[in-house]
């Protein structure tokens, strides 16, 4: 009997030490996931360094383009890389730069490659300049309106805000359709 009640106490001593490492090896699991979770969130985005500073859009009518302004400020010590924006007020965005062409006269194209922002530094969005275009407006914006914008990074990261609209009579450059010329695509 005793040799029973003995191999019955070993027994229930190495299944509990087996429990315990098991225990032991699912905690230290945890504990390593835990620690690659906080890494993984604690790691900046492009979009976590970026903010906006008087931002605004010039009022226009349906079927006009217009644009969003601002300054793009970068708070990291990366440059950062806008790639591309987004609007639910305009079916077609692109990041827009203004240039004078072969004869002087002031025209607007898409940035390829998009906008970089340098490290600790800004980037002055403004009429003549780079832009926030919005092209095909499907409803008129008016002063006083709002329109929020999402800014997408080189990093797949999003940087949303809201820019209040003013009327502005300056800023009618022609727009570079990349054929040799330019077009007019109305009021910008």
């Amino acid at each position: 009997m005793m040799n029973i009640r003995t191999r019955a106490a070993q027994a229930g001593v190495l299944l509990g030490a087996a429990l315990l490492t098991l225990t032991g090896c699912v905690a230290g699991d945890d504990a390593n996931a835990g620690t690659s979770q906080e890494a993984s969130t604690t790691q900046e985005t492009q979009a976590s360094a970026v903010l906006i500073e008087d931002a605004w859009v010039k009022a226009a009518e349906p079927g006009d383009m217009t644009a969003g302004f601002g300054t793009l400020v970068n708070s990291s010590d990366d440059d950062v890389n806008v790639v591309a924006v987004e609007s639910s007020a305009s079916p077609m965005m692109e990041l827009h730069e203004t240039f004078a062409d072969d004869s002087g006269t002031m025209v607007m194209r898409e940035v390829e490659g998009g906008f970089v922002i340098p490290a600790n530094g800004d980037l002055l969005l403004e009429p003549g300049g780079n832009h926030l275009m919005m092209m095909d407006l499907p409803e008129a914006i008016n002063a006083g309106d709002e329109v929020t914008f999402t800014l997408i990074f080189a990093d797949d990261s999003t940087f949303e805000f809201t820019a209040m609209v003013k009327d502005y009579a300056g800023a009618n450059e022609n727009y570079d359709d990349g054929n040799d010329g330019h077009t007019d695509h109305g009021s910008h």
